[in-house]
């Protein structure tokens, strides 16, 4: 195992008499990709502006490469790089402009960093538009330049918040591809994201993060296992199913739970191997006709489901609140 670059110690955020993150502690590992995920309002930004210095923890000690930044967080800035949900470049400049700037701000002398902004812009597709105004840019192209001005001074860390909300598939997919690029390269990112498959696709660790604590930490191999101990049974049917059969299974299942995928579609999960034969007969004695019956096993989004109570419609919900 690889050893830790950040250690949060007892990390707390309060406003007033709310607490938005409530006494972290985690470690992220040299060179992996560490997933932190949870519902809206968890606290996963407030968190990540901890970490990188936009916000002053209550509480608590954030330690990067064994260097405690707490009281000195502007010190971190040469050692890591951000990458926020909402851009931070100027409309008025171009894309090559808004790179070199970057670079600047980092003590970076200018033919240096006039390679550096050729040279991602080439990496990132954009070379193109190099000499076009930002605010001309498409939502994908914005989000390229936007990872792209954070790695500019090849940082050690890099924090990805939200890094493929509201983009189209194929920027969507080259950003993915680039950041597994970074990591191969040595890059070690701390990344938010709403998109469980991508989570599940690019993170070697996961962490769970609800009502601004911690609730599960673990390799994507690690919460599955657990979750595959649970046997799941997917129905589809060739009828509506209404509130009162979710009423009746339970009442002749009790060992058993039941949740609605859609109006025709349950799954039955119990902790024990079931045998198919007593389902079937429930069904048939109700005149319902099963058209399919599975096995599940568990993703990703069934590990996050379980462990945080958020449903997939809310989930569904939120994702498309950030599309907007």
């Amino acid at each position: 195992m690889n050893p830790s670059i950040i250690k949060v110690v007892d990390l707390t955020k309060t406003f007033d008499d709310f607490v938005a993150v409530d006494c972290l502690n985690f470690t992220v590992h040299k060179n992996e990709i560490f997933g932190f995920l949870g519902p809206n309002g968890a606290g996963k930004t407030t968190t990540i502006n901890m970490l990188t210095g936009l916000a002053c923890p209550t509480r608590g000690d954030i330690y990067i490469d064994d260097t405690q930044y707490t009281p000195k967080r502007k010190n971190a800035q040469d050692v890591i790089g951000v990458v926020p949900d909402e851009s931070n470049l100027y409309d008025e400049l171009d894309g090559f402009e808004n790179l070199c700037f970057c670079a600047a701000l980092y003590g970076i002398r200018k033919n240096e960093r006039e390679r550096r902004a050729k040279n991602l812009l080439d990496q990132f597709n954009l070379t193109a538009a190099a000499k076009k105004l930002y605010k001309s840019y498409s939502k994908g192209m914005k989000r390229k330049l936007t990872l792209a001005a954070g790695i500019i001074h090849h940082p050690t860390v890099l924090f990805l918040d939200e890094p493929t909300t509201g983009i189209d598939v194929a920027s969507a997919r080259q950003i993915r591809s680039l950041v597994k690029e970074l990591n191969e390269t040595g890059t070690t990112i701390f990344m938010t994201t709403h998109y469980i498959e991508e989570a599940e696709r690019l993170c070697h660790r996961i962490a769970f993060i609800v009502n601004g604590r911690i609730v599960k930490v673990g390799s994507i191999k690690e919460l599955l296992a657990d979750a595959q101990r649970d046997n799941i049974i997917q129905f589809t049917m060739d009828a509506t199913l209404d509130i009162q059969f979710e009423a009746d299974f339970r009442r002749h299942f009790q060992s058993c739970s039941i949740e609605r995928i859609d109006n025709s579609v349950v799954r039955i999960q119990s902790s024990t191997a079931r045998d198919l034969m007593p389902f079937m007969t429930f069904f048939n004695t109700r005149n319902i006709k099963v058209m399919e019956a599975k096995i599940i096993k568990p993703s990703l989004e069934e590990v996050f489901v379980k462990i945080t109570g958020i449903e997939r419609d809310e989930m569904r919900k939120e994702k498309e609140g950030k599309k907007k």
